[in-house]
């Protein structure tokens, strides 16, 4: 199957009344390609990641999410009452973890994504698990990194209160993908 731009799966998502039926020609063509590794083409993003993504975003109103800023960073609580949920969340963020750990950038969600990437071993991570989601905390003791960590934490957010639409707002989705620069 051939790769599908992110050009493309902009033209197919925006076009009007056609969107949902494009959002599902994206997911079913990014999510039942095999994929073992992270697809340069689509930000890094794996075609399980995006089916991760795609999980959280149709289902966003089923999320809670509080973020207190502490010195050096942020630590954010992410919950939810459906279980299945909790269990596709805490895999997402243990993916990303791992990701960040192995230098294998994912741009495609985030503005703020590619400083937190380029400077995964400058800043502090720690996920612990709940019964309903995870706490993760994230610290750096430079003021600009501390800055991006904020940031991400704002963009997650709108990705919870929102959904898709936060998605496709300005600097999502980095260089050349689905948001609006």
């Amino acid at each position: 199957m051939a790769r599908m731009t992110r050009r493309t799966a902009l033209a197919v998502l925006g076009a009007g009344a056609g969107g949902l039926l494009g959002l599902g020609y994206v997911l079913r063509s990014v999510i039942q390609t095999p994929v073992t590794h992270a697809d340069p083409g689509f930000g890094g993003v794996s075609g399980i990641d995006m089916s991760k993504y795609m999980t959280m975003f149709m289902r966003h109103r089923e999320l809670r999410r509080d973020v207190e800023e502490i010195p050096g960073g942020v630590r954010t609580t992410t919950e939810s009452d459906s279980l299945d949920l909790v269990a596709e969340l805490q895999a997402h963020v243990s993916s990303m973890y791992a990701h960040l750990d192995q230098g294998s950038e994912v741009t495609c969600m985030s503005s703020s994504l590619p400083t937190l990437f380029r400077r995964a071993a400058d800043y502090r991570r720690q996920i612990a698990f709940t019964a309903k989601g995870l706490v993760v905390t994230e610290t750096a003791s430079d003021p600009d990194l501390t800055r991006a960590i904020r940031e991400h934490a704002r963009e997650v957010t709108g990705f919870v209160v929102e959904g898709m639409p936060a998605m496709m707002g300005p600097g999502m989705m980095g260089p050349g993908g689905m948001g609006m620069h």
